[in-house]
């Protein structure tokens, strides 16, 4: 097939925590179009690419992105005009080489990966079928089971908790509908246990989720096994963690921040494995700092009860996830196309991890757009399981209602059924 790219167009927007984001818009001489946003993360890994914003404070306290619109008006927009918008890898191709550096520090990764989602949804618009279909090359036959974050930890007045991310995990049942629901009535059920908890209204937290009641992990599984109890679904939610532990770690000393005391890898491992053993998890994403690549190979040989990813250390690159399955360090990652910059570095990711017998799970970002593209990906790439915010705002519930509508929309289809990879 062959449609050209006749314009490209870029202007700011906001994402949904109301940072400037550049979105691009691609249309080919057929009429298609593509339009696509690059989100952005709070947790933001050393090795990702580069987000280049305007640094002027006068605006958006230095995040606006008109840098990056001038960069697709200027720079991009006439290289990519002309060239078939169905051949993406040339088209990210010829991006990445107009930029010219390893981190995408020149043009930017927000800039360039906005303009690969343009030309990807622009391809799929041209065909006239959803992108994740598209992405697929037939009709889909799962949806992934979602993975809500719904205690937030970090950093509060009272307390730091160590873990970024409590999630819950909706297996137990082939139908996509009934396991939003489940995690619907879990996460509401929660605001209860832990208003009962604290003594009053538990506070929303940055990423929507409930802000963590205690600095103790324990305490909070403990609480959400309680709601989950209450809801009588407790054979069919699971656990899992993002420890975004890089974000807890001191390089001098080489220790982690653990319920108030500075612990070591060792420690830290230990501490992670005796979770395990009390609650089922899925997986556990980031235990250990973006750089500790010997404390993961360790982790793996001693948390057999569940699934170690990596995210900050391995940020979507296919060099990176070649040397985690050469030494052993994980056994999946977090697909985030953004961390790369491309559409095609990203499959490139998935596809080496599926040659390999590792497992992607992708991920939106904290400032996420409404319409982002990790979505198509999940569903098109048919993936056993992806990672979801709360249930709660707009942006993330749409990525719910965009599970459900896919199932709908594609016959015999049925949600992933991660019973086999399960190690608990």
């Amino acid at each position: 097939m062959e449609d050209r790219i006749a314009s490209v167009r870029a202007q700011q927007i906001i994402d949904c925590k109301c940072r400037p984001a550049v979105e691009v818009e691609i249309r080919t001489e057929s009429g298609a179009v593509g339009r696509g946003a690059a989100p952005t993360g709070t947790s933001v890994g050393m090795h990702e690419a580069f987000v280049l914003r305007d640094g002027d404070p006068s605006s958006y306290n230095g995040l606006s992105v008109h840098k990056a619109v001038d960069k697709v008006l200027n720079v991009i927009g006439p290289a990519l005009v002309g060239m078939n918008v169905f051949d993406q890898r040339a088209i990210d191709e010829k991006m990445i080489a107009l930029d010219g550096t390893p981190d995408k520090r020149n043009l930017g990764g927000n800039t360039i990966y906005s303009a690969s989602i343009a030309a990807f949804r622009a391809a799929a618009d041209a065909r006239r079928m959803p992108l994740y279909k598209h992405i697929a090359g037939r009709d889909i036959r799962t949806v992934p089971v979602p993975c809500f974050n719904i205690v937030n930890g970090g950093r509060y007045e009272t307390l730091t908790q160590a873990f970024n991310e409590f999630l819950i995990v909706p297996y137990g049942t082939d139908s996509i509908d009934f396991a939003v629901e489940m995690a619907v009535t879990v996460f509401q059920k929660l605001g209860e246990v832990l208003a009962k908890h604290l003594g009053h209204k538990p506070q929303v937290a940055s990423s929507y989720g409930y802000a963590a009641p205690s600095d103790d992990p324990e305490v909070i599984l403990s609480l959400m096994r309680e709601a989950i109890d209450a809801c009588g679904y407790g054979d069919r939610i699971a656990f899992a963690l993002d420890c975004a532990s890089s974000e807890m770690y001191d390089s001098e000393t080489g220790t982690y921040l653990l319920k108030g005391s500075r612990v070591s890898t060792d420690d830290l491992i230990a501490y992670a494995k005796g979770l395990t053993e009390k609650f089922d998890f899925v997986f556990i994403e980031d235990l250990l700092d973006e750089n500790d690549w010997d404390g993961y190979a360790k982790a793996v040989r001693e948390l057999t009860r569940t699934i170690v990813l990596g995210d900050d250390l391995t940020v979507t690159s296919p060099a990176l996830l070649q040397r985690a399955h050469e030494t052993h360090a994980v056994d999946g990652f977090i697909l985030k196309p953004n961390q790369v910059g491309t559409i095609t570095e990203a499959m490139d990711a998935h596809r080496f991890a599926s040659e390999h017998g590792m497992i992607s799970v992708p991920s939106g970002r904290s400032g996420g757009v409404v319409d982002d593209v990790v979505m198509d990906f999940s569903v098109g790439l048919e993936v056993p399981f992806q990672k979801n915010g709360a249930p709660r705002s707009g942006e993330r519930i749409e990525k719910l209602n965009f599970l459900m509508r896919a199932n709908a929309a594609s016959p015999g289809c049925r949600l992933y059924d991660i019973r086999p990879l399960l190690r608990f």
